[in-house]
C-alpha cells in the first residue's frame, strides 16, 4: 500500500512539473536557438478581440483544425495567402499543392524569413512548427515529404490564413 501511495505521489509530481514546463515554454526560440522577437506584440486580450475564437485557438494557442474542414483546403484560385492575425504575406498559390493531408500545403513560403521554425515535441512527436515571423502566430508544421523543388510540405491551418485573390 505504501508503495502505491509513493508511486502516486511521484507520478503527480512529474505531472505537475510537466505542466509547469509547458507553461514556461511560451518563450519561443527560433531554429537557430535565439529568442524570437516579433514586430507585432499584443496582449492576449487584444488578440482575443481581433481574432475569431477558432483563429485565436490556432494562432495564439497552437491549436489545429480538423483535417479536410478548412475553408482554404480546396482553394485553387490564384493569389496570396496572408497571416490571419497580422496580414503578412506568407505563401503563394503558385506553391500550393494537393498533399492529401487535409490541410492547405505549400512547398515553400513566398520568400526566406517570412516564417520562423521552432522545434515541437508535443504529442510524443518531433516536428518543426511554423510561426509567422511578424507576429509569432502558429501556422502549422513543415515536413520533409513534399514535392520538388524543395522536398518540403508546409502543412498550414486554413484558419491561420486569409486569401487575397489576384
Amino acid at each position: 500500500m505504501k508503495n502505491k501511495i509513493l508511486l502516486s505521489i511521484i507520478v503527480l509530481c512529474f505531472g505537475f512539473i510537466g505542466c509547469l514546463k509547458a507553461n514556461g515554454d511560451s518563450n519561443q526560440t527560433n531554429s537557430k536557438g535565439g529568442m524570437m522577437n516579433y514586430e507585432i506584440n499584443k496582449s492576449d486580450e487584444d488578440w482575443k478581440n481581433e481574432l475569431t475564437p477558432e483563429q485565436y485557438k490556432i494562432l495564439r494557442q497552437k491549436g489545429t483544425e480538423m483535417a479536410f474542414t478548412g475553408a482554404l483546403y480546396k482553394n485553387q484560385d490564384k493569389g496570396k495567402y496572408v497571416c490571419a492575425a497580422c496580414g503578412a504575406v506568407l505563401f503563394s498559390s503558385d506553391t500550393k499543392y494537393e498533399s492529401g493531408s487535409g490541410w492547405p500545403s505549400f512547398y515553400q513560403p513566398v520568400k526566406e524569413g517570412v516564417v520562423d521554425k521552432q522545434k515541437d515535441s508535443s504529442y510524443g512527436m518531433e516536428r518543426t512548427e511554423i510561426l509567422c515571423s511578424k507576429c509569432g502566430g502558429h501556422l502549422g508544421h513543415v515536413f520533409n515529404d513534399g514535392p520538388r523543388p524543395t522536398g518540403l510540405r508546409y502543412c498550414i491551418n486554413s484558419a491561420s490564413l486569409k486569401f487575397q485573390k489576384e
